[in-house]
């Protein structure tokens, strides 16, 4: 019991698929019993981004955004070998093997159970979630397997950073190459909005915040976000799935049909980074956090994305909250794993 009061999850974490679980029995049972409610929801947009679905993104990014320190960055060329691994799997790996195991799945092995147009809805939103590497979450992968956090903080800082100007680019070029046609300004637009004024507000945040590198009271005040930035979660997901209770009722299948490609290309990018790590002979403390970064989605910028570009109801967006819900226990099994071969490093 111990044990789980002080996991970096905290009690509420570990559950997380649960909760997001209940969300979406939750949002489906709302969806049928009051479906003008999530009409009118769906209605308040403006440039085809959702004004409540922004700000419910904005509480679920903005506290992740202050734990981004990037005086940390002159640190960058220390230990260079696991910052690679981390950039060649985040920007020139697993953004291409996710649209094509996206395309591998639903233009033919599942061809004939899905439609071809959520077919491709549903790739692009599995493309959206490869683009997007984790940034909140790799601080407690880290954490559960011992990483050097300072390390850990020199990765993430600099794949927030790359992620201002890789993002668009590379979600549009695979978005194009599966025919998808792709909104530039509606694509950039979610870039400043979930990205850029996020990154900028958490910075300045903690500039405030942080005194002679004391961060008791930016931990206290991050701490005290925690609650409403999973409040933002939830609500998006019910949101979610209210409006696509209809399609969920009538293809009760799809949410598993979308998730095993997700579990598949998880664990193998996790076998490629850690993998490469044990043969460059990286201490373990750097390629346990070098392999979770690369492994891990930052769902919730996926998801805000998908919903400018495609609308709330649309299958991208299903299929990044789906990647919510796979995500925490497939990451603990892959802490499992890191922790359990630990002695296999140098």
């Amino acid at each position: 019991m111990e044990d789980q009061k002080n996991s970096p999850l905290g009690t509420f974490g570990r559950y997380l698929s649960l909760w997001v679980g209940l969300s979406i029995i939750c949002g489906i049972l709302l969806g049928n019993i009051v479906p003008g409610l999530f009409s009118m929801i769906a209605s308040l947009e403006y440039a085809n981004v959702n004004m409540v679905v922004a700000v419910l993104i904005w509480i679920m990014i903005y506290p992740m955004m202050t734990q981004i320190d990037f005086t940390s960055l002159k640190d960058l060329g220390s230990r260079p070998r696991g910052l690679l691994i981390t950039l060649v799997i985040n920007w020139l790996i697993k953004p291409f093997s996710m649209a094509a195991i996206g395309v591998l799945f639903f233009e033919y092995i599942y061809i004939g159970l899905v439609s071809v147009h959520d077919a491709k809805e549903y790739i692009a939103g599995m493309i959206l979630l490869g683009v997007a590497p984790c940034t909140a979450m790799v601080f407690v992968w880290s954490q559960l397997t011992r990483g050097d956090a300072g390390y850990t903080l020199v990765q993430v800082s600099i794949n927030d950073l790359i992620m201002i100007f890789a993002f668009a680019p590379i979600a549009a070029f695979l978005l194009d190459m599966t025919d998808i046609i792709v909104p530039w300004q509606t694509l950039f637009l979610s870039v400043l909005l979930y990205v850029v004024i996020p990154l900028a507000a958490g910075a300045l945040t903690r500039r405030m915040l942080v005194r002679k590198n004391d961060l008791r009271a930016l931990n206290r005040f991050t701490k005290s976000l925690e609650p409403w930035s999973m409040i933002g979660l939830l609500a998006t997901v019910v949101i979610l799935f209210g409006l696509q209770a209809e399609t969920i009722l009538a293809k009760p299948l799809i949410i598993l049909l979308i998730a095993m490609p997700l579990i598949i290309q998880t664990y193998g990018i996790f076998a490629i980074a850690y993998g490469w790590a044990y043969f460059w002979k990286i201490p373990h403390n750097v390629a346990a956090p070098a392999a979770m970064i690369g492994t891990s989605n930052f769902f919730e910028l996926a998801v805000a994305v998908a919903i400018s570009l495609f609308g709330l109801d649309s299958g991208a967006a299903l299929a990044t909250v789906v990647g919510v819900l796979v995500e925490v226990p497939v990451m603990l099994s892959l802490v499992s794993i890191a922790n359990r071969t630990r002695n296999k490093f140098a």
